[in-house]
């Protein structure tokens, strides 16, 4: 195998080529985590017969430039793309790939490029679609943990501090507390000029949209546990392409590096190898039309179809405390903790609780919890969170919705909470425990309750709340039967 690096219009961008002659198909891989973390990649997709490509993009690491996130990544990967099929060592054939903001950088190629420049496959995993889409819920409430991490380690340097938030946030633990928002990189001792665009977006779904008119093949690939989770499922149902896959297992963020609670050994997946496979079978026209895929049942060793779903199940919910509670800012529900405050302290939210599960139960497809409530306050979110109680006692978070409403104070109103898509076989004695808060923080914003935007709100008021028991309605979707069992090996390239 050769190697160079090189300048494609002034950007740093590694090539790793195949042992022969070629020409070859290739892979573009645009990153600004350093495309030199990518050097193993490279020469795996380089043994499977790829001409492989990394680029820092515009602005980050070895790239001069000005960094602006999400702004310049379709004029430059169009540019990259027609660079790559120009080479005597490109028979043409070009697949985008990436993870996180460099799926990003695949998709706008994939839906965005003109036609000469368009990638004939895309491999979005764990994709960050937008400014919109990463920053918000939704319905509305702020991403707040997330962003001012992401922000503080990339934003609006060459470089990147993993560390960032952590360091400045055990200097000063109330950082993200501190009001407004706006003023953040303040506390965190950086200046970050775009750290206000992050939150003038609101074209949230712009990206999936557009999908829907895509004409090329695509794989996607998630977790459970990602943030990201909903919109790689969304990316995929509505993808206009001729086929389209998707592989959700029970990760984080980092695929199958970052294993969460679930996992069996047999949801380990070589991801590089179900990658070329099914780029090869892309770009030679041999996967089947339509879309497919598995996902892994976690807490069992099974992977089942994408497209398996269970039928509705309502569990029937117990009021334990809480339902006259109040959502104060000052003293918001951590998001970091699963334990409820128990003893004489005034409640914080409402709490429901199933009986224990009298046999195992399959949770796979949509969850979702209808309300009736009312807020004292003119501005409300109502933050839902279904956590699983193990017979031992051990806590963990199964779902989490959000609904931002703006609404008459102390008039009851009726809404649905979307809790997403759930993949998981509970054991038989598990209690299901369903948390109803005004608040998620740091994970999101405080809701000030005073009508003004959390991001650049400095006052902040208490919002008494209460939730009718009786119109508390849970929906799971629930396998009746042994689901198939599924093969990702099988699934992804067929």
């Amino acid at each position: 195998m050769s190697a160079f690096t090189t300048s494609v219009d002034g950007l740093a961008t590694d090539v790793r080529l195949p042992e022969g002659p070629g020409p070859f198909p290739a892979v573009l891989l645009r990153t600004p985590y350093d495309r030199r973390a990518h050097r193993a990649e490279l020469r795996g997709w380089a043994r499977r017969g790829f001409a492989a490509v990394a680029q820092d993009v515009r602005g980050r690491h070895a790239s001069p430039g000005e960094w602006r996130p999400y702004a310049h990544e379709g004029t430059d990967g169009t540019v990259t793309a027609r660079w790559i099929r120009g080479r005597p060592w490109s028979d043409g054939r070009l697949v985008a790939a990436g993870a996180s903001y460099a799926a990003h950088c695949a998709l706008v190629l994939a839906l965005d490029a003109p036609e000469d420049a368009r990638p004939d496959a895309v491999i979005a995993a764990v994709p960050a679609l937008g400014i919109a889409d990463t920053a918000r819920e939704p319905s509305g409430p702020e991403r707040l943990l997330a962003r001012a991490g992401w922000w503080a380690a990339h934003g609006d340097r060459p470089d990147s501090d993993a560390a960032a938030l952590d360091k400045a946030l055990a200097a000063d633990p109330e950082a993200l507390a501190h009001l407004p928002l706006l003023d953040l990189p303040r506390r965190l001792g950086r200046h970050l000029p775009s750290w206000p665009r992050v939150w003038d977006r609101r074209d949230r779904g712009a990206l999936v949209a557009r999908a829907a008119a895509a004409r090329l093949p695509l794989l996607a690939v998630g977790g459970h546990h990602d943030h990201f989770a909903a919109d790689t499922f969304a990316l995929w149902r509505h993808w206009g392409g001729p086929s389209a896959r998707l592989l959700m297992g029970p990760w984080g963020h980092g695929l199958v590096a970052a294993p969460g609670p679930g996992a069996h050994p047999a949801h380990r997946v070589h991801l590089g190898d179900l990658y070329a496979t099914w780029a090869h079978r892309a770009l030679t026209g041999r996967l089947a039309p339509g879309r497919s895929g598995a996902v892994a049942l976690t807490g069992s060793s099974l992977w089942v179809p994408a497209d398996a779903e269970g039928t509705p199940y309502a569990p029937r919910l117990r009021p334990l405390r809480g339902t006259r509670f109040t959502a104060d800012p000052e003293h918001p529900v951590s998001s970091a903790v699963l334990s409820v405050p128990a003893g004489r302290t005034a409640p914080d939210r409402c709490v429901l609780v199933t009986a224990p599960l009298p046999r195992p139960l399959d949770l796979l497809g949509p969850a979702e919890l209808r309300l009736r409530v009312r807020a004292g306050t003119p501005s409300a979110d109502w933050f839902a969170r279904l956590v699983a109680l193990a017979p031992e006692g051990h806590a963990e978070r199964l779902a989490l919705g959000a609904v931002r409403r703006a609404q008459p104070p102390g008039r009851y109103e009726e809404f649905t909470v979307d809790l997403g898509r759930l993949a998981r076989r509970l054991r038989a004695g598990t209690r299901l425990r369903l948390e109803i808060a005004g608040h998620h923080f740091p994970a999101h914003a405080r809701n000030p309750h005073t009508g003004e935007d959390p991001v650049t709100a400095t006052r902040l008021a208490p919002s008494p709340r209460e939730v009718d028991p009786a119109r508390a309605a849970l929906r799971l979707s629930v396998l009746r039967t042994r689901p198939a069992p599924a093969d990702p090996a099988e699934e992804i390239p067929r």
